[in-house]
């Protein structure tokens, strides 16, 4: 005989339901990826609506190229850019929206509107790479250098070495990006003619195929090499200081002074008591020192003519691409939410003390 579900049962059911909802709300990991994204779909639509709000539209700046530079008439012109453009920019802002939010839920992100039949990710793919070769590279070398720096200083506290480092630090985090690299620019390429301006141009010399070989990387380091120094530049000061403070402060730790009186060296003090905790503040800022580099991307790239996908943003700026430049900034994004949520759950590994369960 088949068996009755009482109330007993049901309400049983309920709260066992309930109690592990309850328990997937509490988990640390679970909130932390609902709230990435939520932040990837907020400041998504956000942009969606804000370059719509931008002067002009791609399709009357595509007409007005048409009739200052080929003397099309007015109305020739629109209807070739009427039919030109994959989307339709009459339509409803909301109707544009939602099929927009649709593409993107299916991994599509439209074509480009100034190079028809070209999909966004595949101009985000062939663009992408050489951002992520510069940026990641610069950031690298700027933070292994800056928290180095940063221990040597505070070892060195009071000294010539720690006050020179420290004006070194201080007025370098203070300058933009784009006038130290208009500085590298003058005095680099121009002034002392180190290097060849116009042979550093785009990301690759003609002829360079990519590959894993030592011509390639050699050349795609040699195009790269002014916006990596320019990164940092303008961000290694910022590793100096913040390394610094923090290993003044950990020094003074009972933790210290306890394996200073066991009889340690100072070498495996530094590495293992108090490298490793001075730098654990650090993860935290790592996240927005890659948000920071990716934001300035655009105009470092766009300065030293470096093909990244920076420069397809400033372009698809000027020409009203909305697909491409809604995809542009849905990339950046993505790179800065992840680099947060991947610091916030490495955190909780770097430090014991951090509970990352039961909401803790």
């Amino acid at each position: 005989m088949a068996s009755v579900a009482t109330p007993q049962t049901g309400s049983r059911d309920s709260m066992s339901l309930g109690q592990g909802l309850r328990r997937l709300w509490d988990s640390y990991l679970f909130r932390r990826i609902l709230k990435a994204i939520f932040t990837i779909w907020f400041v998504t639509t956000l942009l969606f609506f804000l370059v719509r709000l931008m002067p002009s539209n791609p399709l009357e700046i595509y007409v007005q190229e048409l009739i200052s530079q080929y003397g099309i008439p007015y109305q020739d012109a629109m209807s070739q850019a009427a039919a030109l453009f994959a989307i339709d920019l009459t339509a409803p802002l909301w109707k544009q929206y939602l099929s927009y939010l649709s593409g993107v839920m299916h991994g599509d992100l439209g074509m480009s509107l100034r190079s028809p039949g070209t999909p966004v990710t595949s101009i985000i793919a062939q663009f992408l790479p050489w951002t992520l070769f510069s940026v990641g590279t610069a950031l690298v070398i700027s933070v292994t250098v800056g928290i180095l720096l940063g221990i040597l200083m505070a070892y060195r506290r009071d000294t010539w070495t720690d006050n020179g480092l420290s004006v070194f630090a201080s007025a370098t985090t203070s300058i933009p990006n784009y006038i130290v690299g208009i500085l590298i620019i003058v005095f680099v390429a121009v002034r002392w003619n180190w290097v060849n301006f116009a042979a550093i141009r785009g990301s690759l010399s003609p002829g360079v195929t990519p590959g894993f070989n030592a011509t390639f990387f050699q050349d795609a380091l040699y195009h790269a090499a002014l916006p990596i120094a320019t990164y940092v530049i303008t961000t290694v000061g910022f590793w100096m200081l913040s390394m610094r403070n923090s290993t003044l402060a950990t020094l003074g730790e009972d933790y210290v002074t306890v394996a200073r009186a066991r009889g340690l060296s100072d070498r495996r003090i530094a590495l293992h008591y108090v490298g490793r905790n001075a730098s654990l503040p650090l993860v935290t800022a790592f996240a927005l020192a890659v948000a920071s580099i990716v934001g300035g991307a655009a105009v470092i790239e766009e300065l030293f003519r470096y093909q990244g996908i920076g420069s397809v943003l400033v372009q698809s700026v000027f020409q009203r691409d909305y697909p491409v430049m809604q995809g542009v900034f849905l990339v950046f994004t993505v790179a800065v939410v992840m680099a947060n949520l991947i610091t916030d759950l490495s955190y909780g590994l770097l430090d014991p003390r951090i509970r990352i369960s039961g909401g803790e």
